[in-house]
């Protein structure tokens, strides 16, 4: 009854949204004068080219928006705040720095990361390296700076009334989309490898139904062209095959420790498998790839519903910290 009662609440919190808290590092408390959820609400920006962040309530920004943002600090306090861009699936983030004049004294600092991060957790978490990472003060980044995929951070601590930063964000075209974060589950997405070794993933901050809809994993071989239906099969990691996809969830950002309902791999055009029902923080479906094999694999999310809790494949109930 308590995992339920846990279930309803974590579903209640994506359709009644209060506020905006994004915990990572050693972020400062906001808001304690209320509850907030986990999950962050996309604030529009009020005009589509121009926004000024307000220290006192934009320390946490989450927006879908391309245009200028604008940050001077109020104080000299050395919060670190963030703000969080995600953009359409098949699509870049990049982000110029107009000026930065945010004096290295004091820790100020100002960090571009290629992802997010969240309570020491970071996205897409399959491969990560240094390159992801661009830290400036005094001087302002001169490249333009583009991410991976359809989500990047900007974190940042200004202890210096006065001083601050401005950007340009703009969403570019991504022909080949690997990991993708979606906010609002409700979507067709396909996850292809291109014939190359890696991980690639749809996350999405909610919990959802997530059904397979066509599947082509660890069957078709680069050098030939003949291939021969399968069906769907289940349990592939336990097998000991290079190329499934992972489907389960996740208590944060870092699916690498994901929970598992089902590995599956094969060739199957017409999947139609019954929909998993997954209530975790994260739900997340990850392709993984040897690179000896042409995968695709293709995925409806859609927002769990009530109703469906009893039912649950999967609930993420998370550690509680002594």
């Amino acid at each position: 009854m308590r995992v339920i009662l846990y279930a309803l609440a974590m579903v209640a919190a994506c359709d009644v949204i209060t506020g905006l808290y994004l915990p990572g590092m050693d972020y400062p408390v906001i808001n304690n004068d209320k509850e907030l959820s986990w999950f962050p609400r996309v604030r529009r920006m009020p005009e589509p080219n121009h926004r000024v962040i307000n220290p006192s309530d934009d320390c946490f920004l989450v927006t879908s928006d391309e245009g200028e943002i604008f940050f001077k600090s109020a104080s000299d306090e050395p919060s670190v705040c963030g703000i969080y861009m995600i953009a359409d699936p098949d699509k870049k983030i990049q982000v110029t720095f107009n000026y930065l004049d945010v004096p290295c004294e004091n820790g100020g600092l100002v960090a571009w990361v290629d992802g997010w991060e969240l309570n020491g957790q970071l996205w897409p978490a399959d491969d990560w390296n240094d390159e992801r990472l661009v830290e400036s003060c005094d001087k302002r980044p001169q490249q333009k700076l583009t991410s991976s995929q359809n989500a990047a951070l900007i974190q940042y601590r200004v202890p210096a009334k006065g001083k601050g930063f401005a950007v340009t964000v703009h969403h570019l075209k991504n022909s080949k989309p690997c990991n993708i974060m979606v906010f609002e589950p409700n979507g067709v997405y396909t996850l292809r490898n291109h014939g190359e070794a890696g991980n690639c993933s749809v996350l999405a901050i909610a919990p959802s139904t997530v059904g397979v809809l066509s599947l082509d994993v660890g069957q078709t071989i680069k050098s030939s062209p003949l291939n021969l239906e399968t069906g769907t099969i289940h349990f592939c990691k336990k097998r000991g095959l290079t190329d499934y996809v992972d489907i389960g969830g996740s208590s944060g950002l870092d699916y690498t420790n994901m929970e598992v309902i089902d590995s599956i791999c094969g060739l199957d055009s017409v999947a139609g498998q019954l929909p998993a029902f997954i209530v975790c923080e994260s739900t997340v479906v990850r392709l993984v790839s040897s690179g000896l094999y042409k995968n695709s694999v293709t995925i409806a999310f859609s927002p769990l519903v009530l109703e469906h809790i009893e039912d649950a494949d999967m609930i993420c109930v998370p550690s509680v910290k002594k």
